[in-house]
């Protein structure tokens, strides 16, 4: 090898790190992340709070990562590569949860997508009471967006929601609760109209709305939601553009994957339907 610092690089790519739980079966979690990353133009890198054994049809078991262990990753590609933007995903435990807030304050982490990953797409619930309170108390500030779906939103204000006027309520509430920016997605209500919304302290409500996409193949859907986002951050967009565009990619995925076969149950999107390049950033003022 020859002398790095001798290399004439005016060139970066955009780096953004997930730090979440892997699924095995590639659909959600760290994988998801990296594919979505890879398809925008982004470099990936990441941080695994924990290992599942899972597949399309639900999870089989969880093994947690030391504290220490997800410190020393998240420290190792920080310090060495650099990071533009962040997504947070499936955190298991409080003390998990109290290592990434730690890391965020250490480095000065920005673009700090949160996906307040608790119920898997099977109905698996992922996370437990103290790390709920925890997330809240210790990430819900740190993060510039949380993208709760509906049933992670009703587990966090601890009601049911059921139409698009609970939707509008609960996002004040996790405002309230410390949140910077709230994207609710609505997913889950009936209807041939999906809303989200999203909900920025002082400003009105921004709904985005858009026909069901009618497919089985929706694992990882919310997981690939938030690292499009932090994506399109570290591409430079504005909150309101990255979550547009990555509405948009997520849908583009949605049908792309529609008519594929991936295993006995809930398949994932087509992340590789239209890649782009890697994106060069110039290193040069």
């Amino acid at each position: 090898m020859g002398n790095m610092k001798n290399q004439p690089f005016n060139f970066r790519y955009p780096r953004v790190l997930s730090i979440a739980g892997s699924d095995s079966g590639g659909g959600a979690g760290i994988q998801a992340d990296l594919k979505t990353f890879s398809a925008l133009g982004c470099y990936g890198m990441t941080a695994i709070t924990a290992l599942t054994a899972q597949n399309t049809i639900g999870v089989r078991s969880i093994h947690g990562v030391p504290p220490q262990m997800l410190r020393d990753q998240i420290d190792a590609v920080v310090e060495d590569i650099g990071v533009d933007a962040v997504k947070v995903g499936m955190l298991h435990a409080p003390e998990i949860v109290q290592t990434v807030a730690s890391a965020i304050d250490r480095h000065k982490l920005v673009n700090v997508v949160l996906d307040p990953v608790m119920v898997a797409t099977s109905g698996a619930v992922l996370i437990d009471n103290p790390a709920i309170a925890a997330l809240v108390r210790e990430l819900f500030g740190r993060a510039a967006l949380v993208t709760p779906n509906l049933d992670e939103a009703s587990l966090l204000v601890g009601r049911t929601l059921a139409s698009e006027q609970d939707m509008q309520t609960a996002a004040r509430e996790l405002l309230d609760k410390g949140a910077r920016a709230v994207l609710l997605k609505g997913g889950h209500l009936a209807g041939d109209v999906v809303s989200d919304l999203l909900m920025l302290p002082d400003a009105p409500p921004y709904w985005l709305r858009a026909p069901r996409i009618h497919t089985a193949n929706t694992h990882g859907t919310g997981c690939t939601l938030s690292s499009a986002i932090a994506a399109q951050l570290a591409l430079g967009a504005t909150l309101l553009e990255a979550v547009e565009a990555a509405r948009l990619f997520v849908r583009a995925a949605l049908v792309a994957g529609a008519a594929v076969h991936t295993g006995q149950g809930g398949g994932p999107l087509n992340h590789g339907f239209a890649p782009q390049p890697m994106r060069l950033l110039s290193l040069k003022p």
